[in-house]
């Protein structure tokens, strides 16, 4: 493998990878058997959120459990939503890539030499593997990459931001890349989109900086349908602090038995659920806002317990929550950690097939920027990595079909513009405008929704969008995917007359399988501008 500082390049790879978290790192080394390919990542390397996921990765390994019982808990936990065909496909596949992936060198916990499974909610048998305790998505990160190194055809640049998709006769044919005061066109056989998630949509997220819903808006643009990008998963637990980020407080704690208390330190859990703090994810989140929202308190707060637990197995079980939490004075064996959910995981995203193809053709998706349906409308725990491992091997191998004769391909040259340099006022500008969509999306289209409040926030995104116009540098090109994802959740939300796993409305509080128990999917309108498309048909199918 070669790093890549620049796009120096004078010709075309064969195959183009946006994102080097698990699901772009493994498409690729499936890519490199048939081509060169290149790895596009937006930052280092290591931010991705697969740098970030603490929990584990699941698969029916252990001796007291099976396929099929993964399969049904994947299916209870999407609240029957859940594309059977791909949770299938991700269950059965899944124990292969872990194998291949400890054959590559990952390094899973293990009780001697046997490896060490938890449970986290949800899940009927323990089967979460884990890596450092609470580091799994890093081990899995550092594991793949290393693999990657070893593969002379993959190119991996890094501080790369993928802009727009490029299109010939409506197939996917490059990606133009801001790099180096520059805007950049890459031309290739086929592109595949492995952004991540869409937590910074929100004011509150354990998604880091980068996850700014790029592919979604890319994709949307570039004409591709979406699909169930209503349902947006708050994790329940992340610190809470004035001084600290949202770190993920795994839920791996409550899997090994913390517990959460109110202001008033009352358990309250029990009262909501039979499964009490390992009930979906879903159900915690809103117990925990209902906690806030009738609180008395001058500051309402919510605490993650673990004071109960031997205090020597947490800080062996959590080494990187545990010294975290130090670093904010809160000693978790002894003090109780005041919590609050954040937006942590999209379901939806750009509608798949199993193979990760798109409906445009040449252009493929995975990992979380994807939506196959594998998840439904409320993901289960720990099936995000498994998810980015499995479709992101699939969809390497199909893109395969798609590499060009080397006439047709490495004849196009890499082209290049001019980028605006903002000045700080423009800086501040985009600023603001980033923090008052973030801030709107928190309140209108966030854990509870309601018909009103989606109207609301779908006319102040339509009155904000001018402002990012005729933006060519990085922050504000975010804030301009930023909006679109975020204007595209809400009309999802707004069309989705129930409730339903992690898309709740109060104004539809309950189920309705009669009408909704289909796939919401956005199909771009015409083209404006020839290459924006406005009001999207939103439509919803089996």
């Amino acid at each position: 493998m070669k790093n890549s500082s620049s796009l120096s390049r004078t010709t075309s790879p064969d195959f183009v990878v946006v994102g080097a978290g698990i699901a772009g790192l493994r498409a690729a080394v499936a890519l490199a058997e048939a081509g060169t390919v290149l790895v596009l990542a937006k930052r280092e390397v290591t931010e991705s959120n697969t740098q970030y996921a603490q929990g584990g990765i699941a698969a029916a390994l252990s001796d007291e459990d099976e396929v099929g019982l993964h399969l049904q808990d994947t299916l209870d936990a999407g609240d029957g939503l859940v594309n059977e065909a791909a949770a299938r496909v991700l269950v059965e596949e899944g124990p292969e890539r872990i194998e291949e992936l400890i054959h590559w060198g990952t390094e899973f916990d293990r009780d001697g030499t046997r490896l060490s499974f938890t449970r986290e909610g949800a899940h009927s048998r323990n089967r979460i593997l884990h890596a450092q305790g609470d580091s799994t998505g890093r081990e899995l990160q550092r594991a793949l990459y290393a693999k990657a190194r070893t593969v002379p055809n993959i190119t991996v640049s890094e501080f790369e931001f993928s802009t727009e998709l490029l299109l010939d006769s409506g197939r996917a044919a490059g990606v133009a890349v801001l790099a180096d005061g520059s805007v950049q066109h890459i031309h290739t056989s086929a592109v595949l989109l492995a952004t991540g998630g869409l937590g910074q949509l929100y004011r509150d997220t354990t998604n880091p900086e980068v996850a700014t819903g790029d592919g979604v808006a890319m994709a949307f643009r570039a004409g591709a349908e979406l699909s169930d990008l209503e349902f947006i998963q708050f994790h329940p637990t992340a610190l809470c602090l004035e001084s600290a980020p949202h770190f993920l407080l795994s839920e791996a704690l409550r899997g090994e038995g913390a517990y959460l208390r109110n202001d008033q330190k009352h358990r309250f859990m029990p009262d909501q659920h039979p499964l009490a703090e390992l009930a979906p994810r879903d159900v915690v989140a809103r117990a925990i806002t209902h906690e806030l929202a009738i609180s008395k308190a001058a500051a309402p707060v919510v605490y993650l317990d673990l004071t109960h637990l031997d205090a020597e197995h947490v800080k062996r079980r959590f080494p990187r929550i545990y010294s975290t939490c130090l670093q904010y004075k809160i000693d978790i064996t002894h003090d109780l950690i005041p919590i609050r959910p954040a937006a942590h995981y999209a379901m939806g995203g750009v509608r798949t097939d199993l193979d990760g193809a798109t409906s445009v053709r040449g252009l493929y998706a995975a990992g979380e920027a994807a939506c196959t349906g594998v998840h439904g409308a409320n993901r289960l725990a720990s099936n995000s990595l498994l998810e980015g491992l499995v479709f992101g091997a699939r969809a390497g191998n199909a893109m395969r079909g798609d590499l060009r004769t080397a006439t047709s391909l490495h004849g196009l040259a890499v082209q290049r513009g001019s980028v605006t340099r903002p000045d700080d006022h423009q800086k501040l500008a985009v600023a603001q405008t980033l923090r008052q969509i973030q801030e709107l999306m928190w309140q209108e289209v966030g854990i509870v929704r309601n018909g009103e409040g989606l109207q609301r926030a779908i006319l102040e995104l339509e009155e904000i969008a001018p402002t990012l116009d005729e933006i060519s540098w990085r922050r504000g090109l975010e804030a301009r995917n930023v909006l679109d994802a975020g204007m595209l959740v809400a009309q999802s939300a707004l069309a989705r007359e129930e409730s339903r796993g992690a898309h709740y409305r109060t104004d539809f509080p309950t189920r309705d399988d009669e009408h909704y128990q289909k796939h919401s999917v956005v199909t771009p309108g015409a083209p404006v501008a020839g290459d924006i498309f406005e009001d999207p048909t939103i439509g919803f199918e089996p």
